[in-house]
């Protein structure tokens, strides 16, 4: 994963939670880069993205931003504010279940709670969106993307925890089985030997 942006001039406090981003083992199926950070949000930001690939092709899309103003001066209960946004298309039989939304967002809260990410203020939403072709591009098939985009604020800057939910919020997204679960379905047809 690249440096995280210029953070030379920041608060120790901002530079641990940079640094403890970088922590976290990335699976080889995302791809993570820095981007520029939101200048107006805060006194102090860092932003980056991820491509999910999976059988060449791209799965998920998502942004990690951290915020910080060590004045208080923001409506949050603490210095820090993490922002997460995801995106994935969807297959038409999934994207017409009508709990849709209730799962993508366990997909978060069950994250939080299995990465012990502590945090306050949890607010989000999760939105689908159906688009269709019609005139020129009538024949194109209808696709359904699923958006969810939260922010919570942590407890310490220490936010390698944070950073681990991302990653996981994109491979749930994407359809990826959980890193400690074997995929069956790739062991098949292997000789044995």
């Amino acid at each position: 994963m690249p440096p995280l942006g210029r953070v030379d001039d920041a608060p120790p406090a901002f530079r641990r939670a940079v640094e403890s981003l970088r922590t976290p083992p990335v699976r080889p199926e995302i791809a993570v880069e820095d981007i520029p950070a939101p200048k107006r949000l805060a006194p102090h930001a860092v932003a980056m993205s991820a491509t999910v690939r999976v059988e060449d092709a791209d799965a998920a899309f998502g942004r990690l931003i951290v915020l910080y103003d060590p004045e208080g001066t923001r409506d949050w209960p603490g210095p820090f504010r993490v922002v997460a946004w995801v995106t994935a298309d969807l297959e038409s039989e999934i994207a017409t279940d009508p709990l849709l939304g209730q799962v993508a967002w366990s997909w978060l809260t069950d994250a939080l709670e299995a990465r012990g990410c502590e945090h306050h203020a949890l607010s989000g939403t999760v939105t689908r969106a159906t688009t269709e072709g019609f005139a020129a591009k009538a024949d194109q098939p209808s696709t359904t993307e699923l958006e969810l985009r939260a922010s919570w604020t942590p407890a310490s800057d220490d936010l390698s925890a944070d950073m681990r939910v991302w990653l996981d919020l994109l491979s749930a997204a994407a359809g990826l089985p959980p890193m400690d679960v074997a995929d069956i379905g790739q062991r098949r047809g292997r000789p044995e030997g």
